[in-house]
């Protein structure tokens, strides 16, 4: 028989590096860093980490019976209840660790499942990261539940038949069930507002990057939105959308996306799908990286990696180094060349570059903006408001004859969309105004 030990907080970390196929990467090959940051977010008392390396993992306990041993040791010396890898475990690997630590065992992915657990907020998702949950588990109950691997029988215990694991089987495939359906309902929700969006032909611009670069914060400077910001790994879950107002006047919608990782599982990218989706779809992506990071290459590769789980390669982008107050370095823009996307070196804690940056993003989703003088008769009221709700207009006075004459600046792109049913001249004025700075604001 085998019960499931009590899951602890003070925990053991693994970490092994693993030697690479030829041309490949080296998994695990970082100083662990990252792998104590999730720990440490996920709220467990860091007692050890134990290194090593490996050609291949080892099919029974991943590390080799050694080192098993080793950390089985390590448990009993520190007081460790649970024990987390870095690595991504196979059940039965799991089991029979387990068996040998006497203690809670924890891979990656489950590590990663029990952060986003604890940040979720929305409706939409706590239903998100339950699908990962469950997903997950429903290849793990043999571990838990092997004691009960014996069909119900006595007194008040007589049934279908069924033995327990299949019970629970049963039961965690009608609950993945209704959670789809229920996500499928939330999807369609987006899917309409990001029609009446294109309808109204508004842009979406998304921010991804991996996780603890900034976004949120670059997020809240560029939109004065309040969402919660801090220097710890998915500090933010649940996705946000705000409606800004570029200098050349025109609207776009700002999406605020959960952050990447190195290996982020591929149950959660499923169950998140409806919600990344904002990305995939996104009209222009700001790739937010830590200009700060040594590592941020390495990071930004990772990043790519997810955008092709997900579609969105062929997206836009805007390469947006953050934390240039760690650096030193000046706020500059370095123009895109042979397919390159752009790059704009900002700060978001002292608003350096948001400019830069603001700039940027109209000359990439409004293109040109024009400023000059529209006469407009008695009937063009509508377009009239239209202008005014854009925020376009500068300057109105009225003419001997009783139309309106506007000083407008805006994108030609939605001057032409505006003023599509209308044969007005655009008379302009001496100032050009594609160099206007004006960092974005809530519209």
């Amino acid at each position: 028989m085998f019960d499931r030990f009590q899951r602890g907080e003070r925990a053991l970390l693994v970490q092994l590096r693993l030697e690479p196929a030829a041309g490949a990467a080296a998994h695990g090959a970082d100083d662990g860093g990252e792998f104590r940051e999730l720990a440490r977010s996920a709220g467990v008392e860091i007692v050890g980490l134990v290194g090593g390396s490996r050609r291949r993992p080892d099919p029974r306990y991943f590390v080799g019976a050694g080192k098993a041993d080793e950390i089985a040791a390590e448990v009993a010396a520190r007081g460790a209840e649970v024990v987390i890898f870095d690595h991504a475990l196979s059940p039965s690997q799991e089991r029979n660790l387990e068996r040998r630590l006497r203690c809670r065992v924890l891979d990656r992915t489950g590590l990663i499942l029990d952060i986003f657990a604890q940040r979720a907020r929305s409706f939409e998702g706590k239903l998100q990261v339950e699908l990962a949950q469950l997903r997950h588990l429903s290849t793990r109950l043999v571990r838990g539940w092997t004691h009960l691997e014996r069909q119900k029988g006595g007194i008040g215990l007589r049934g279908p038949g069924e033995k327990q694991l299949e019970t629970d089987r049963r039961l965690l495939a009608e609950r993945i069930r209704a959670i789809r359906q229920r996500l499928a309902r939330v999807d369609r929700q987006r899917d309409q507002g990001r029609q009446a969006r294109r309808k109204a032909e508004v842009p979406t611009v998304s921010l991804v990057g991996y996780t603890n670069a900034g976004k949120s914060s670059l997020f809240n400077a560029l939109s004065g939105a309040g969402v919660y910001a801090a220097g710890q790994l998915f500090a933010t879950l649940d996705p946000t959308l705000r409606r800004i107002r570029l200098p050349n006047r025109q609207a776009v919608v700002l999406a605020d996306t959960v952050g990447f990782i190195r290996q982020l599982p591929h149950d959660l990218v499923a169950a998140f799908r409806a919600t990344l989706q904002e990305t995939a779809e996104a009209d222009l992506l700001l790739h937010v990286i830590d200009a700060s990071d040594p590592r941020r290459d390495e990071y930004t590769e990772q990043v790519d990696a997810v955008l092709a789980q997900i579609g969105a390669t062929d997206r836009p982008r805007l390469l947006v180094y953050n934390k240039i107050d760690l650096t030193g370095a000046a706020p500059h823009v370095v123009p895109g060349s042979d397919g390159q996307p752009a790059r704009v070196w900002v700060s978001a804690r002292s608003g350096a570059g948001l400019d830069l940056l603001a700039r940027e993003i109209s000359r990439l989703v409004g293109g040109e903006t024009v400023q000059g003088w529209l006469t407009l008769p008695p009937s063009a009221g509508k377009l009239r408001a239209e202008l005014f709700s854009q925020g376009a207009v500068l300057h109105e006075t009225t003419t001997a004859d009783g139309q309106w004459a506007l000083e407008v600046r805006l994108a030609r792109k939605l001057l032409q969309r505006l003023s599509g049913q209308y044969d007005i001249p655009l008379r302009p004025t001496p100032a050009a105004v594609n160099s206007v700075a004006t960092p974005p604001g809530p519209a």
